[in-house]
């Protein structure tokens, strides 16, 4: 905490972790910060990786100076021998040839897998059940036959029961008044059963004669179908041969994953071995995850997605720009940018905003990966820049923590092994200390992809691993948009300005042109000048800009030419009067002039 300016890092981690559980409102304020700063690690699959608790700084003994430097304020001056940070990440080789044998056999396994299961369609959908063809309708007039002769029948025998009640109810009637014996009248109803039981006889008959006559026409149809052949005494009979099928071959499916197919050349193999990777080389969980990956790139339609036009809201929280000194892109992530209400209510006022705005972000991701060279030798990574500028502010909005965790499963899930190296810049300090409750849970592979660093150090953290000319001017680099008298393709200086020291920079210019320059110092607070001092002795110096101070307010990049005449050298001259040391930026180019 801020009271304690003076204790170690590993001090401050231990006596302030209860006090972070309460200013984060307890487990859920904890987890929610935990998420908002692990939300853009979002193609890291390691296994630990995956929780909602963030990735956290090296062991004890590999704490970057970042976490002493900026854990009050960024107060503490640390000099620059001390800035170190976590065991580096070294990537493995995709060339076949030099993996070890072990993992040459589990991508051999893995692609004899993907092999029957395209063969057998399995990354399809099974089709639907085919519909049963309705039979033909004399055939079904004939099956119903015998059951309607049947209902009939049925008819008849009960009408004739009712005629026999009705004639024993007669008899009844008329027993009182007649005197002829009571057998004589029982005779009746037997007469009438025996002529019931003829009825039922007849139609039984008719209904046999009938099914006798219509299977009688069967056989004969049968028959006629059937060819006889003599067989003579004492000889086999002898089958007529059968005509050989023609069996069509299975052509087994098509599946492609960011643009290139699952088995094809050596760049499916930078693929496959991908997903080996984040499954440690278990060749079976591996390949359900390629199948669940391939199964969610279809429910999701990534293909169809990266047509859609979803706007231009959130071109300043996620966007790529440049590359590192090893030619990996660059993936920046700023959810400060939420701290604007307007663009806040724009994306998570609803559920289908905040829907939008997880497939805009599925679709900035898909677009950096196709852009990448899978090449065994080439880069198949990014590296990820993550701003965590005015996260305590973002803590307690729910809708913001909630996309975020739902994108960085989906991210986690189907992105697998993306990420070169996560940089963590603008670091508050209660984040470095919970970063280290949780580090014993991850792997040191997965720690050694994380740097982190406050805000007094984080441009000079992000120039260990990207030039200034390929860094964003909003963190302290020279990339800028918009028409520029230099681009990305010109490489700048870096110098360390040391505490009340002045540093002198010189163009030699050896004949008539124009100078051209621009010039930087990360949070300034410096005096600058520029002059011209002509190559003759008797020459007379030009002052092109008066030392002036500058407030880090004032400037960002200041930008200047100058027509020279005659052979010299334009000098800059920068003050630094302050107790810090200054990061210094420039470069130059001449411009010939046409006589």
């Amino acid at each position: 905490m801020a009271a304690e300016p003076q204790k170690p890092a590993e001090e401050v981690a231990t006596t302030t972790s209860e006090t972070v559980v309460e200013k984060e409102q307890q487990a859920d304020g904890v987890v929610a910060a935990a998420v908002t700063a692990a939300a853009v690690t979002a193609a890291t699959t390691d296994k630990e990786a995956v929780a909602d608790p963030p990735p956290a700084v090296a062991d004890e003994a590999e704490k970057p100076a970042e976490v002493v430097a900026d854990k009050v304020a960024d107060e503490t001056v640390v000099d620059e021998s001390k800035v170190s940070q976590s065991v580096s990440f070294k990537e493995e080789t995709n060339v076949v040839s030099e993996l070890p044998d072990v993992q040459k056999k589990a991508l051999d396994e893995l692609k004899q897998l993907i092999q029957e299961a395209l063969n057998k369609h399995e990354f399809t959908a099974p089709p639907p059940a085919p519909v049963k063809a309705p039979e033909p309708e004399v055939a079904v007039k004939e099956e119903k036959k015998p059951e309607e002769d049947e209902k009939k029948t049925e008819e008849v025998v009960e009408e004739k029961k009712d005629e026999a009640v009705v004639e024993e109810k007669k008899v009844d009637e008329e027993k009182g008044s007649t005197s002829e014996e009571p057998k004589v009248e029982t005779a009746e109803p037997e007469k009438e059963e025996k002529k019931v039981e003829e009825t039922v006889v007849e139609v039984v008959e008719k209904i046999a004669a009938s099914t006798e006559e219509d299977g009688a026409k069967t056989v004969e149809a049968i028959q006629e179908s059937i060819v006889s052949v003599p067989v003579t005494e004492g000889e086999q009979p002898v089958a007529e041969p059968v005509a050989e099928v023609e069996v069509t071959p299975i052509v087994p499916e098509e599946v492609e994953i960011w643009g290139i197919p699952l088995l094809a050349d050596e760049r499916s193999d930078v693929i496959l071995l991908k997903f080996l990777r984040a499954r440690d080389f278990k060749v079976k969980e591996a390949f359900t995850m390629i199948k669940q990956t391939v199964l969610w790139r279809k429910e999701f339609g990534v293909e169809a997605l990266l047509q859609e036009d979803l706007g231009t809201d959130w071109d300043k929280v996620v966007f790529t720009d440049g590359t590192d000194k090893e030619g990996h892109p660059v993936y920046y992530n700023v959810f400060g940018e939420f701290e604007d209400k307007d663009l806040y209510q724009k994306t998570f006022s609803d559920e289908e905003k905040r829907t939008k705005f997880v497939r805009w972000w599925i679709q900035s991701l898909e677009k950096s990966v196709r852009k990448l060279d899978f090449a065994p030798s080439g880069i198949s990574t990014l590296v990820q820049i993550n701003d965590l500028k005015n996260s305590p502010g973002l803590l307690g909005k729910k809708e913001l923590r909630q996309s975020i965790k739902q994108t960085l499963q989906l991210l986690q899930d189907n992105y697998p092994e993306f990420v070169a190296k996560q940089i963590f810049i603008n670091v508050p300090w209660w984040y470095l200390a919970f970063s280290r409750m949780i580090s014993p849970f991850l792997t040191q592979r997965t720690k050694s992809k994380f740097v982190f660093a406050g805000s007094s150090k984080s441009a000079e953290t992000l120039f260990k691993y990207i030039a200034p000319e390929q860094v964003p001017v909003k963190y302290g680099g020279l990339s800028r948009d918009g028409e520029q008298e230099f681009t990305t393709a010109d490489p700048a200086t870096e110098v360390t300005i040391k505490p009340a020291t002045k540093h002198a920079v010189e163009f030699p210019v050896s004949e008539k042109s124009t100078l051209v320059w621009e010039v930087r110092v990360v949070d300034w607070n410096v005096s600058y000048g520029a002059e011209f001092v002509p190559s003759a002795e008797d020459g007379y110096t030009v002052i092109i800009q008066k030392n002036r101070k500058i407030a880090a307010a004032d400037e960002t990049v200041i930008s200047n030419t100058f027509k020279v005449g005659e052979p010299g050298k334009v000098v800059l001259t920068i003050d630094n009067q302050t107790s810090k040391k200054k990061k210094l930026l420039y470069r130059s180019k001449t411009i010939p002039i046409s006589e």
